[in-house]
């Protein structure tokens, strides 16, 4: 999605994705995407479409805690994390858990470009019909998504972070632990904003949803 004149939606969708319901006892973040799968919740099967290797189905991650980085080549928030998921792929902490990335791109050339330019090595997709975004309620960009082993939302964390220092390391390694033993998500790891500098980017208006 190109990022087109969209300032009075982006602070309406901002507002919106503050807000944090708690059903059940378990956080999860009120709805900003049609058909988002809220925390909880058990993500629906997709077809991912590859930008640096083959097509994949979700339910191909299942059987292990994923990690899943929503991104847009011309979000520079997204372009500035992007440098720590690589690491994190290469940490021994990540030894237990997969990693992807999902671009939001119109166009794949230009998705396909920033991964070549950056060295990109994580396995990268691309939606290019809302499917995915609206899926995991990407309303802002990047988000990243923490999904158990069984396919459940576990987190949402919006906007730029440093996902090998030792906070974002905990983070993940609490919010996964929590769900195998069963206790569901960590404490405030619910949809927060991330906690380097660059806010999370609006989406822009979604009008691209047309079958192209």
């Amino acid at each position: 999605m190109s990022p087109a004149s969209h300032a009075s939606r982006g602070v309406i969708v901002a507002l919106l994705a503050a807000r944090v319901l708690t059903i059940g006892g378990l956080p999860t973040a009120s709805a900003t995407t049609p058909g988002e799968v809220a925390i909880g919740q058990t993500l629906h099967d997709a077809m991912l479409q590859g930008l640096n290797g083959p097509a994949r189905p979700l339910s191909a991650y299942r059987g292990r805690p994923l990690v899943i980085n929503v991104w847009a080549s011309w979000c520079a928030p997204c372009r500035q994390e992007m440098a720590s998921l690589e690491r994190l792929a290469w940490h021994d902490a990540a030894r237990g858990f997969e990693i992807i990335g999902i671009s939001t791109d119109d166009d794949a050339a230009a998705a396909r470009d920033w991964l070549q330019a950056t060295n990109a090595t994580l396995n990268q997709f691309i939606d290019s019909r809302l499917q995915l975004e609206n899926m995991l309620g990407a309303a802002r960009l990047p988000l990243t998504v923490l999904v158990s082993a069984d396919g459940r939302v576990l987190a949402k964390i919006y906007g730029a972070r440093e996902w090998d220092s030792p906070e974002s390391l905990q983070l993940i390694a609490t919010t996964f632990r929590r769900a195998a033993a069963g206790a569901g998500a960590a404490p405030g790891a619910t949809a927060t904003p991330g906690t380097t500098p660059g806010a999370a980017s609006p989406r822009p208006s979604p009008a691209r949803a047309a079958p192209r």
